[in-house]
């Protein structure tokens, strides 16, 4: 028999540190020093293409974070389209494409000489940001906010196979891949992405809150009962699902895209209300009677929690998104028939949404993106090791 090693964890009440990684230098141009070592107080690069003015549930997310973060003393650097030349996406012009950013996400970064870098997007600046990463051996993070594969199949006609096959090199390197739910996490298991981590998502519950005084006659005028739309008004949310339905009272759309004016055009009985933010935001979701979410394809819906938050009810298509973040809970109704689902919607409690709504924590959220962030546990104090000979 040989002699075994073994190791005695100390009993010193010891906090895990994260240890520097080791990184090489670029021909006399230093690389970030502190990527991968963790401090008390982070300094955290994050990587976006979405940003506004965009208004979408990545942007949303992205400022939420920031915000939660910054209020536990870390510091933010965001990398955003709004510090470079850009040019409108085509049939997309409210998306702005940074125009040849390669250099500049490389400065910005050493510049900020940050802890951990996280790339949020697959568009330029992800690109530039994923490239100077692998290029010097710097760990980074990323996210899978947006089906990116069936936005380009619906926009283009380009096979699913071209857009996850970009998406599965995109994030290789990734030393986390970070998912909203655990449906996303399996299916890209099964795509080959290796193991995601969760990042779910929260909502702010005082924003979003139930407005009885609202629930009277409607502050637009709009016939009762009111089903409400929130979000990009493009083709990849399947709003036509909910707009050609038949149903009593009215349709209120919140949100601007590339289809607004077709879509106002071809349903002129409908309320076309633009883009709505903070207070007016809150005020619809708390002011309809239920909230249609006609998409088949996000990966998330955080607009269901924040419609929820409002005590509104939900009509939803029972598919990845709506069955992950409400499964069967008593307050939406998930159907393949979405006209069933809003007449059924309208009768749920409000009181019930709300409850359901308060489960879901920014604070709970921001703790779990800063545990799958790029950072290198320190192996614990340990007692030295001795050789233990057999008897």
């Amino acid at each position: 028999m040989t002699a075994q090693t073994i190791s005695e964890t100390s009993p010193r009440p010891t906090r895990i540190r994260r240890a520097a990684r080791l990184l090489k230098r670029l021909r006399g141009r230093p690389m970030p020093r502190d990527v991968g070592r963790c401090a008390d107080k982070l300094k955290i690069v994050i990587v976006s293409d979405a940003a506004p003015p965009q208004v979408n549930g990545v942007v949303r997310t992205l400022q939420q974070l920031t915000s939660e973060l910054r209020a536990l003393g870390h510091e933010v650097v965001s990398i955003t389209p709004d510090q470079f030349v850009t040019l409108p996406m085509p049939s997309y012009p409210e998306i702005r494409l940074a125009l040849f950013p390669g250099r500049k996400v490389a400065r910005l970064i050493r510049q900020a000489d940050p802890n951990a870098i996280h790339i949020a997007t697959e568009g330029p600046l992800g690109l530039a940001a994923r490239n100077f990463c692998t290029r010097n051996g710097i760990p980074f993070s990323t996210s899978f906010h947006t089906r990116f594969a069936e936005y380009l199949n619906a926009r283009t006609g380009a096979p699913l196979s071209w857009g996850y096959a970009f998406l599965r090199w995109f994030h290789k390197g990734a030393t986390t891949i970070m998912v909203a739910t655990r449906s996303l996490q399996a299916e890209l298991e099964a795509r080959g992405f290796g193991s995601p981590s969760i990042w779910s998502r929260g909502v702010d519950t005082e924003l979003y809150r139930p407005r009885p005084d609202l629930l009277g006659e409607h502050y637009l005028g709009l016939p009762r009962p009111v089903h409400l739309y929130v979000g990009r008004v493009a083709v990849e949310k399947n709003i036509e699902a909910f707009l050609d339905l038949d149903l009593p009272g009215s349709k209120m759309i919140v949100g601007d895209g590339p289809r607004l004016e077709h879509l106002r055009k071809r349903h002129p009985t409908a309320h076309f209300a633009g883009a709505m933010f903070g207070e007016e935001l809150a005020k619809a979701y708390a002011a309809a009677d239920c909230f249609v979410f006609p998409s088949r394809t996000d990966t998330f819906g955080l607009v269901l929690i924040e419609a929820l938050a409002a005590g509104t009810p939900v009509a939803a298509y029972p598919v990845q998104g709506p069955l992950d973040v409400i499964g069967t809970a008593p307050v939406a109704v998930l159907d393949e028939d979405l006209r069933a689902a809003c007449l059924g919607a309208v009768r749920l409690s409000r009181a019930e949404a709300r409850e359901f709504a308060l489960g879901f924590s920014w604070g709970a959220c921001t703790r779990q993106f800063l545990s799958n962030l790029a950072l290198e546990e320190e192996v614990p104090a340990t007692v030295e090791k001795r050789a233990v000979e057999p008897v």
